[in-house]
C-alpha cells in the first residue's frame, strides 16, 4: 500500500525496505540464523541474493546498504513479466489461492478482516528499533575500532565507558521520559530486542552483562577493559552511518539526544535515526497454522512473515519462501512440502505451528529449536555439527520436493 498509506517504521515506497543495515544478522555457522541464510540460498531466494549483492563489512554479519537491498528486491519485482505490483491498501482478504504477508504492522481493516477469519485472539508485543549515526560525528579519540575477540577486524566502532560514567548513564536512562503507550496497549516485549530502559529497569548491572558488555574488547591503544562498551555497527556501503548495537529505545527524541549524548565518543553525535517503537501484531499460529503454512479451516490461504510469530527478517523471509513454494505446488495439484525439523527453517515451523505449545510468543532461528545431534560433542564443534546435518537435509529436501533451482529468483540489475 505504500507510498499511497504509509507505517509507523516505513519511510520509502520500495519493497524490502529494513529499519536496520544488520537486520539480516550473522552469517556464520556458529549461529542458526546463518544456517537458515544458506537454506535460504539454496532455495533459491530473492532476499538473500539480493542481501549477497549488496553487502557492507560487518564482520561474520550479512549486513546491507539497505537502500541498495530495498531497491535490488523492487527492481527484480517490477521487472518481472509475471508480476503485477498493484499500490492500494487490501482492506479485505480476497478469494482463491493467497498469501497473506502483511508484516507486524497490519493495517487495522486487514487485520479486522483476518479476525472475522480467525477470532479476535490474537496476541501483541512491542518491537524497538535502535538510532543511527552519522560516522563523522563519532569522538575517535576516545572510542576505537574493533571487533569482539578480534573476529572480523575493525569492523565496529567501540564507545568505552569506566564504571562512574556506566552509572550515570544508566540513571539517566531510567529517568528519562518515554513514549506513552495508548490506555489500551499493554506491553509485552520479545526479549531479543529489548528497549535498553527496559533492560535497566530489571537491575543497575544489566546493560553491563548484555549489549554493553565488555567481554573480547580491549582497547589496542594498551588501555585497560573497559567497565563497559556501546558498540556501533556500520550501516551503509559507503560507511557514513553507524548503527547502535543493541540500544532499541523508546524514549522521547529529545531525551534521546540528551541521554545518548553523555555516551563518551557520542557527545556531539548526529543522529540520522532516532529510535522508535511500533506494536507488532502476531497471530496464534499454534492453534491456526498448519505446518505447510496454510490456515487451518482454508487450504487455500497461506499465512507468512512475522504476523505468524517468527522473529526477525530472515525467518520472516524464510517462512515466505516456504508459503510460496507451497502455494505453487497447491496450484499445480502436487504435494505440500514441510522441511525436515533437523533443518534450520524446519525447526522453526514446528515450533510455531506445535499445537501443544501454550502462550505461544515469537521466536528466532536458533539451536534449541533443532532435535539433539546424539554424540557428546559439544561447544562450538556441536553447532557445526548441526549445521551441517541440516544443510544435508535441505539439499535432500530440495532434491526430493523438486525446489531449489527451479525457484532461483530473476537476476538482480542496477546493482553492484
Amino acid at each position: 500500500m505504500r507510498p499511497l498509506r504509509m507505517t509507523e517504521a516505513h519511510q520509502t515506497a520500495l519493497c524490502g525496505e529494513l529499519v536496520c543495515s544488520n537486520s539480516l544478522r550473522s552469517d556464520s555457522m556458529d549461529a542458526a540464523v546463518g544456517v537458515l541464510k544458506e537454506e535460504m540460498r539454496r532455495l533459491g531466494s530473492l532476499v538473500i541474493a539480493a542481501a549477497d549483492r549488496t553487502r557492507v563489512p560487518a564482520g561474520s554479519a550479512l549486513a546491507v546498504d539497505r537502500d541498495e537491498f530495498a531497491r535490488a528486491i523492487t527492481g527484480a519485482l517490477t521487472g518481472h513479466p509475471l508480476v503485477e505490483i498493484v499500490r492500494e491498501e487490501v482492506t479485505a482478504i480476497p478469494g482463491g489461492v493467497t498469501i497473506l504477508a502483511s508484516g507486524p504492522l497490519t493495517s487495522p481493516a486487514l487485520e479486522a478482516d483476518l479476525n472475522r477469519l480467525v477470532g479476535a485472539r490474537h496476541l501483541y508485543f512491542y518491537d524497538a528499533i535502535a538510532p543511527i549515526v552519522s560516522a563523522e560525528s563519532i569522538d575517535m579519540e576516545i572510542a576505537f575500532r574493533a571487533s569482539r575477540w578480534g573476529r572480523g577486524g575493525e569492523d565496529y566502532i567501540n564507545c568505552p565507558m569506566n564504571e562512574a560514567e556506566y552509572n550515570a548513564f544508566v540513571a539517566a536512562l531510567i529517568a528519562a521520559e518515554k513514549v506513552a503507550a495508548h490506555p489500551f496497549e499493554r506491553p509485552i516485549y520479545f526479549e531479543g530486542c529489548m528497549p535498553i530502559e527496559e533492560m535497566a529497569r530489571r537491575g543497575p548491572q544489566t546493560l553491563a552483562f548484555g549489549p554493553m558488555r565488555p567481554v573480547g574488547l580491549d582497547d589496542p591503544r594498551g588501555a585497560r577493559r573497559p567497565f563497559a562498551v556501546v558498540q556501533l555497527r556500520q550501516d551503509d556501503r559507503a560507511a557514513r552511518l553507524y548503527n547502535m548495537v543493541g540500544f532499541q529505545t523508546k524514549m522521547i527524541y529529545p531525551e534521546q539526544h540528551r541521554v545518548l549524548r553523555m555516551i563518551p565518543g557520542l557527545g556531539r553525535a548526529e543522529f540520522v535515526r532516532l529510535g522508535s517503537l511500533h506494536r507488532n501484531t502476531f497471530i496464534d499460529s499454534p492453534r491456526l497454522l498448519r505446518p505447510t503454512l496454510q490456515l487451518r479451516g482454508r487450504d487455500d490461504l497461506f499465512l507468512a512473515g512475522q504476523m505468524i510469530g517468527v522473529e526477525g527478517y530472515v525467518e520472516s523471509a524464510a517462512a515466505g519462501l516456504l508459503a510460496a513454494l507451497n502455494a505453487a505446488n497447491f496450484v499445480n495439484g502436487r504435494p505440500l512440502a514441510v522441511p525436515p525439523p533437523i533443518t534450520a527453517l524446519g525447526s522453526l515451523v514446528a515450533y510455531i505451528t506445535d499445537q501443544g505449545r501454550r502462550d505461544f510468543q515469537p521466536m528466532n532461528a536458533n539451536y534449541g529449536l533443532m532435535p539433539e545431534l546424539g554424540t557428546r560433542v559439544r561447544g562450538r564443534q556441536k553447532k557445526l555439527d548441526m549445521a551441517a546435518r541440516a544443510l544435508g537435509a535441505i539439499d535432500e529436501f530440495i532434491a526430493r520436493s523438486a525446489v531449489g533451482v527451479s525457484a532461483a529468483p530473476p537476476p538482480l540489475q542496477g546493482t553492484p
